[in-house]
């Protein structure tokens, strides 16, 4: 198996991302780079909002900066290696993964059975138009299960 010199690691700050870094830092790389894509309201909710959510959306910025940081620190991440996007997370990961020359992106997944379940999902985006690796790495079941 290759040895992956840089991995940009997406997270998407949950208790489950622990087992998504878990799975990268494992891989052994040089690098770690990590991302969390803030979708803005207005894309969610699909612009159909009849109000200013812009307190809101600083709110979850500045929310998602503190957790980002915490989460980073217990990886050992230095600060210019994380990254706080606003964005549709897909084009973001893929966005930044060249622009960092990132050669594998581990992303979580809560597919159970098989890729088909990826479908509309954030990990099937990034994986069909990644220009590197992509490992998804199931999330929300027993680590000693994903070994199975």
């Amino acid at each position: 198996m290759n040895t992956y010199n840089k991995i940009l690691l997406s997270v998407d700050l949950t208790v489950e991302s622990n087992q998504v870094a878990h799975r990268a830092m494992n891989l052994g790389a040089k690098e770690i780079h990590v991302i969390h894509v803030i979708e803005p309201l207005s894309l969610a909710y699909g612009g159909d909002i009849p109000m200013d959510l812009s307190t809101v959306q600083d709110q979850i910025h500045d929310q998602a900066k503190t957790h980002l940081i915490e989460f980073a620190k217990t990886l050992n991440v230095p600060t210019e290696r994380q990254y706080l996007v606003f964005g549709r997370p897909e084009a973001e990961v893929h966005r930044v993964a060249e622009e960092i020359d990132a050669e594998l992106i581990v992303v979580g997944s809560h597919g159970r059975h098989g890729l088909s379940l990826l479908l509309g999902s954030t990990a099937n985006g990034v994986l069909h138009g990644a220009s590197c690796d992509v490992l998804a790495v199931r999330v929300g079941i027993a680590e000693d299960e994903q070994k199975n």
